[in-house]
């Protein structure tokens, strides 16, 4: 999946939290969300203006954030609820670091077909 494609996916699936998101949807995604927010937050350094946009961009963006995340973990058989793991400080941020970078499951499973078309 490429860079436009992963961001209209996610995009399009702005509020879905059912299937499952191939790795490359998720890091693209995350890619551009972090760039563009670093920008953001860095500009909001020196203006008021870029403060609000930044956070305008942030809650715009938090479903579409929440759902790829979880559509990711349907694709290695996990649960949506296990993204609360992160609230646990380092040890719960390493291990979905860990699960975000895990291949796909092969064939379907209880979440959807393998996005991969396997």
């Amino acid at each position: 999946m490429s860079f436009v494609e992963s961001i209209q996916t996610v995009l399009g699936k702005y509020c879905d939290f059912q299937g499952r998101a191939r790795r490359s949807e998720y890091w693209w995604y995350t890619l551009a969300y972090c760039v563009v927010s670093g920008i953001l937050s860095g500009l909001a350094q020196n203006s008021t203006l870029f403060g609000v946009i930044s956070g305008i961009f942030s809650l715009a963006l938090l479903l579409p954030s929440l759902g790829v995340s979880v559509r990711r973990l349907h694709d290695i058989n996990k649960s949506g609820w296990w993204l609360l793991i992160g609230l646990i400080p380092i040890i719960g941020w390493i291990i979905l670091l860990i699960w975000e970078v895990k291949d796909s499951d092969p064939g379907d499973n209880q979440y959807g077909p393998n996005p991969k078309g396997m």
